[in-house]
């Protein structure tokens, strides 16, 4: 075994165990900012699998579908980010009139 399948190995095993992190982050929460960062680290550890596994086959395939994940993944984050701002200001205005 040489040291580039030990830590090619070793990298998919830290991604599956920060994949298993970041599912257990997204369920207990407490909150929204909490998932949706929960999220965002999900979608990197697969974008890290991808690289792995490009570098494990020898298949630049795997890098453009890293590359589209990540910038699907940096719009979702964006855009959960806006939707849980809107709702935060939503709470400050109807507590205003209250």
């Amino acid at each position: 075994m040489t040291y580039l399948e030990f830590a090619v190995g070793f990298g998919f095993v830290m991604v599956f165990v920060t994949v298993g992190l970041a599912v257990w982050r997204l369920a207990r929460g407490p909150g929204l900012p909490d998932r949706v960062v929960a999220l965002d680290m999900m979608t990197v550890a697969i974008v890290a699998f991808c690289g792995l596994a490009a570098v494990r086959s020898g298949d630049a395939a795997f890098l453009d579908v890293a590359l589209v994940l990540a910038l699907v993944g940096f719009l979702a984050t964006v855009a959960l980010a806006r939707f849980a701002e809107r709702q935060i200001a939503r709470r400050e205005i109807a507590e205003d009139e209250a």
